[in-house]
């Protein structure tokens, strides 16, 4: 019997081989905070790896609102939101979130993926549709999949192949679509206008997951409905604690009807232990930056901005981004592993994206922007990048039609 796992996994080589190759360049252990610079694996490093837009995992207020927490209600709630894991703080962080978000009701969950994987299924059952953009987070993948509902794929952020589907559908009793706010590989914004107008036409209703895009878009951070002025138009909007809100957990908004379903039904949300205390209170604490001071997303923006025309004056292929996503395109495996190998030697942390997550012509390692970078820190990443792909012979400029 103890032979049986062992067995049914012993094809998959491709870490060890990597290693070997002196390539591997995940689970990396950080040694410090993640700020601007970092300490991994001993050594001191740019982080353009981290999704922390606004800086906030070492604010301050953020740290200190999650040590008071800890010491007020301890290091967990030690059970379910459904039964003894909701606190004060719980119902606080869902009002304001409401409120900030600009819908009637917020629930919060554990994690950002527990979000997709609880709503979705409970959203759509049998009988229904789900039409997912095809680079959608595969945590909406999954909670489709868990669905009873049938699922749909259209090409990525391209509205004609949205409306032949749409218009394929048959009498379905619900047509859902689903979509990121803000791509987390691309870092292109999703055409929500556009989305709306199709809704409208074929009576459908939209799940927003707007995990990289509160934070950064729309005002004060408040997403990428409230960045088009289309938050009455769509139906659902989640996301992340992880990302903006320098914290761990996620949340789901929408209608008081449509939640309060949810809040009773979802099996990730009833059947897995609370946001702990320390992690509501540090989302709180950034909520609180977030809606009183918009100069950390100003300053995000400049630093985006630079960065893209610099990458765009260089000749770099960066694709459709216009966030603080940006991927740079080597596509091949091969290469990807190596300049971010060669990167981590000089000095810059970012984060290879390889098959299988992407096809191998679309291979690229993601650098990531926070408001705390400084220009001259961009300047010095990009300039070794530079400096490492010239001496690969990586033609980054070389672009796939």
């Amino acid at each position: 019997m103890g032979d049986i796992l062992k067995n049914r996994f012993s094809s998959f080589t491709e870490a060890e081989e990597t290693k070997k190759r002196g390539l591997y360049s995940f689970f990396r252990t950080f040694e410090s905070k993640q700020e601007t610079n970092v300490r991994v694996n001993g050594k001191d490093l740019l982080m353009f790896g981290s999704n922390s837009y606004l800086g906030l995992t070492t604010h301050p207020k953020v740290i200190e609102a999650s040590m008071e927490a800890i010491r007020k209600y301890g290091s967990s709630c030690s059970g379910s939101r459904f039964l003894n894991g909701t606190t004060d703080l719980h119902v606080e962080l869902e009002e304001r979130l409401a409120k900030f978000i600009g819908k009637e009701e917020v629930l919060v969950f554990s994690t950002g993926f527990q979000v997709n994987l609880g709503t979705i299924p409970t959203v759509a059952t049998q009988g229904d549709t789900i039409l997912i953009d095809r680079l959608s987070h595969a945590s909406i993948y999954e909670g489709s999949r868990l669905s009873d509902a049938s699922t749909i794929v259209f090409r990525h952020n391209d509205m004609n192949s949205l409306e032949r589907k749409l218009q394929k559908l048959g009498d379905q009793n619900l047509r859902l679509i689903i979509m990121d706010g803000v791509f987390s590989m691309e870092g292109n914004i999703a055409k929500l206008p556009e989305i709306v107008d199709l809704a409208k036409k074929y009576d459908a209703i939209i799940l927003c997951d707007d995990a990289h895009a509160v934070g950064v878009m729309g005002e004060n951070g408040r997403g990428t409905a409230n960045h088009f002025g289309l938050t009455d138009e769509v139906d659902l909007i989640g996301g992340t604690f992880s990302k903006s809100f320098a914290s761990l957990g996620g949340y789901m908004a929408g209608n008081r009807e449509t939640m309060q379903y949810i809040k009773h039904h979802s099996r990730s949300l009833i059947f897995s232990a609370s946001m702990t205390p320390a992690s509501t209170a540090a989302t709180l604490a950034a909520l609180d930056i977030m809606e009183s001071d918009d100069s950390l997303r100003l300053k995000l923006w400049e630093n985006t901005n630079h960065a893209l025309a610099r990458f765009r004056d260089e000749g770099f292929d960066i694709g459709d981004t216009e966030t603080p996503i940006i991927p740079v395109y080597i596509r091949d495996n091969e290469k990807t592993y190596k300049i971010t190998a060669r990167l981590f030697e000089e000095g810059v942390f970012v984060n290879p994206v390889v098959a299988p997550a992407v096809a191998p012509a679309d291979s690229l390692f993601r650098f990531s922007l926070m408001a705390s970078h400084t220009i001259e820190q961009i300047d010095q990443a990009i300039d070794q990048i530079i400096k490492v792909a010239n001496e690969l012979e990586i033609k980054l400029h070389d672009k796939v039609a």
